[in-house]
């Protein structure tokens, strides 16, 4: 038993006790030794940070729940593995380099590919431990001692493997289609990564000349959001059953293309809107992707009008050179001086735009790496409907359903040069092409030189391996015993706005690479064909700020959780975040409210500090203290207890954070603080028998509710755990066993319940008169309670023997 420092300060103890934690190897997956091998592993991989991030708020909650799933499961005996690890960060981290660089006065070109990769691993070695460090700060028991990095080795390994399995099994292929390019990073972007927003803009009406009118028609009027583009159009589209323009479809009708004077036909298609402008919609085929598939069905000429930074190309005649926004300020000019500006509408519409640096997207016609996604979403869209893999909570199924039902193939190059590079190697002197796992550089066919392809794989393509790369596979010594032991694993906790990007993606990937129809070497037969990656998916809700918007850099109403840390401590932070985890998906994030959990802290010290002054007689012995109920108080904090520790055992399973955290608020504050102690004051004045079972009962019950609240607010809950003489000879709160209801569950003592809970009525009913009418707690009052029933008289004498407050 040592003694607790009067005032509660967790800058004072956080850092000590992180250290204590982690130099004793509780974070390993056996604990130390502590763990029981017989019972089943549980495993949660993170979802693996930015290497050039910093933690927000979005962060801050995941981890907290992440923590508190796996400080329990280690508490309940479970070999636990919390994978960490970081994220390569493709064009995140390439920014950053480029940004370094042209403070310098460069760019990549000038420095070229070899030293600007070299000049991302420099970068990644100063400043990608931040947010590991970060974590460290939150009290995340991670396995530290084995971080993944997606760009390492033998993570790398496992993407070649991926990518030339596909490939052989035609599922890889490479073709011309429009895709979006960012014309700031130079690169793909996958329809996932890019953000709509509504921009106010408008619909420019221009007159396109027939070549040979039509009755009285002499010219078509087409609606348009992107002038510029039409330097690319090969082609008016109508709707085959809009009666305005059926006998120009009819007659073959072609169109002089004004400005570039090229012939182009009008037809009819069902994608067409008649109701939308005029009905005549201008078909642009290199850069729409709506156009594109008409383009397709019509055999209409692909005509690519920008290069890769948006500059308008030799296609464009007269404006090339320009900007896309300056041939569109040009283009409506030139039509307004011929005549052909018919009108323009002020036009509200989404505008798509770069995830990483905002900048808009331009729909663009080129040549690409692609998965073939359909044949990988049948047996994972089944999976989720059977129940192999439930979502918590269970309406955000249908999102998944969506994306996964509409599917379509996947974009997986990127003009990059960080990241993982193709595996694809060319002999320009034989035409021979393979996807290869080994580099190489002499043609095997020809003798002559290969070259490997420039681009490099999306991010997310390395990231949707997460759950079975981060275990070895697919050839780490050992690793088909940890994928038998830690996967799948049981949980994945994340945010809804990736459920495609990468949790459905993870699902797809798991179940083709693992198992793969035959029992892994060397593992029993758990893993099996089509085996998932978890059992349940976690989605928590967003933070927004208390006004209910969106955090971000923009608002400049994000807020930093370390900074949080700081003011008021992990625990803190930690119980603020997860109190407030509900079935809505936004939560309204207030940080002044973090007082009321700093003052909760505090008031959990300072009864332990209680407990502690009352203990000085108090002999502990080689077991664990046990509960001697001797009076109604007793039995009724026994009960109450009993009763905790089965709702938070439900809530467990239904991962309802909030709930659980104001259980052991309330229970803590008003049930152990205020009344428990209190009532207990009286015992311990007596001595003898009475004040010892008084504090054998106080202790019994502040350890186990310490042992709740621990995966909650570890640090405040170690430390005063490490001060209590409880019996236990396990060395830390983390390791000491997890609550059990059903052992508890004899405590249950309804009568007692009722008997002390009418008792904190009356006294709460005489305080509340005391407040109404100003009656100083010195002044004597005279109290008069009426009882009845069977209990009258029970009730009476319970009543009879308290000082009523």
């Amino acid at each position: 038993m040592t003694e607790l420092p009067k005032n509660y300060d967790p800058k004072d103890l956080e850092g000590p006790i992180f250290n204590t934690w982690q130099n004793s190897d509780f974070f390993m997956r056996d604990a130390a030794g502590f763990a029981n091998p017989g019972l089943q592993p549980y495993t949660i991989v993170i979802p693996p940070p930015n290497v050039t991030g910093v933690l927000h708020m979005g962060h801050a909650l995941n981890n907290t729940l992440q923590d508190i799933l796996t400080r329990r499961a280690r508490m309940q005996g479970c070999p636990t593995r919390w994978i960490v690890g970081t994220d390569h960060a493709g064009i995140a981290t390439q920014n950053k380099v480029e940004q370094k660089l042209a403070s310098e006065g460069l760019t990549r070109f000038d420095v070229g590919r070899e030293a600007f990769v070299e000049a991302c691993w420099q970068w990644r070695r100063q400043y990608g431990s931040t947010i590991i460090e970060q974590l460290k700060g939150m009290g995340c028991s991670c396995d530290y001692s084995d971080e993944i990095f997606t760009m390492s080795p033998s993570y790398a390994k496992a993407i070649r493997r991926v990518f030339v399995q596909w490939y052989h099994n035609d599922l890889i292929y490479r073709g011309n289609r429009i895709i979006n390019w960012c014309p700031r990073c130079t690169t793909a972007l996958a329809d996932d990564e890019v953000e709509h927003a509504d921009e106010k803009g408008h619909l420019w009406y221009l007159r396109y000349p027939l070549v040979e009118p039509v009755g009285d028609c002499e010219y078509l009027v087409v609606a348009t959001t992107r002038p510029e583009t039409m330097l690319g159009d090969t082609g008016v589209a109508v709707n085959p059953a809009d009666e305005r323009y059926s006998a120009l479809v009819e007659a073959g009708a072609r169109v002089r293309l004004p400005l570039v004077e090229r012939e182009i036909p009008v037809f009819a298609d069902d994608y067409v809107d008649a109701s939308f402008g005029t009905g005549c919609v201008k078909v642009t085929p290199a850069h729409d992707p709506n156009d594109f598939d008409m383009g397709q069905r019509h055999d209409l000429e692909k005509l690519n009008v920008m290069d890769e930074n948006a500059i308008i190309n030799e296609q464009g005649g007269r404006f090339a050179g320009m900007t896309r926004e300056q041939a569109r300020e040009a283009i409506v000019i030139a039509f307004e001086e011929l005549g052909l500006l018919d009108h323009i509408d002020d036009h509200d519409h989404a505008v798509g735009h770069c995830y990483r640096c905002n900048t808009t997207i331009e729909p663009w016609l080129s040549e690409q790496w692609f998965v073939s996604m359909k044949p990988l979403a049948a047996p994972a869209i089944a999976a989720v409907r059977d129940g192999r893999v439930t979502f918590n909570p269970k309406r955000w199924e249908n999102v998944y359903f969506h994306w996964m039902e509409n599917i379509r193939d996947w974009c997986i190059s990127r003009q990059l040069w960080w990241g993982h590079r193709i595996p694809v190697f060319y002999c320009d002197e034989c035409g021979w092409q393979d996807a290869l796992e080994e580099d190489i550089e002499i043609c095997p066919q020809c003798g002559g030189t290969v070259r490997q392809d420039e681009d490099v794989l999306d991010t997310w393509f390395s990231s949707q391996l997460w759950p079975f790369a981060t275990q070895g596979w697919p050839d780490k010594p050992g690793y088909e015993q940890e994928l038998a032991a830690y996967y799948p694993t049981q949980v994945l906790s994340t945010a809804r706005d990736i459920i495609f990007l990468w949790v459905a993606r993870m699902i797809m990937s798991s179940m083709y690479f693992i198992g793969g129809g035959k029992v892994a070497p060397g593992a029993p037969g758990a893993i099996v064909d089509g085996a998932v990656p978890f059992e349940d998916v976690l989605i928590h809700p967003t933070v927004l700020d208390k006004y209910g918007n969106i955090m971000s850099k923009s608002r400049g109403n994000g807020i930093d959780p370390m900074e949080l840390i700081d003011e008021f401590g992990a625990d803190a932070m930690r119980f603020g975040l997860s109190m407030q985890v509900t079935g809505s998906q936004d939560m309204k994030f207030d940080k002044d409210k973090l007082k009321v959990y700093r003052n909760f802290a505090t008031k959990v010290w300072n009864a332990s500090r209680f407990v502690l002054m009352n203990l000085e007689d108090f002999n502990v012995g080689e077991d664990r203290v046990s509960p001697q109920p001797r009076s109604d108080a007793d039995k009724w904090i026994l009960s109450r207890l009993a009763r905790l520790t089965a709702e938070l055992a439900q809530n467990d399973e239904e991962y309802d954070f909030g709930a659980t955290g104001r259980a052991l608020y309330s229970f803590f504050w008003n049930e152990y603080c205020d009344w428990y102690i209190e009532l207990s004051k009286g015992q311990l004045a007596q001595g003898g028998e009475a004040r010892k079972t008084t504090q054998e009962n106080l202790v019994f019950v502040l350890d186990t509710a310490l042992r709740l609240l621990h995966p909650v607010m570890p640090f405040v809950t170690e430390k005063i755990w490490q001060s209590i003489p409880h019996g236990d000879r396990r060395p830390s709160l983390m390791v000491a066993e997890w609550p059990s209801s059903d052992a508890l569950a004899s405590f249950i003592d309804a009568e007692a319940e009722r008997s002390i809970d009418l008792l904190v009525a009356v006294i709460s009913a005489i305080r509340g008169v005391r407040a109404r009418y100003g009656i100083s707690p010195k002044e004597s009052l005279a109290v008069t309670v009426s009882t009845s029933g069977d209990t009258a008289v029970a009730d009476a004498n319970l009543l009879a023997g308290q000082k009523l407050l």
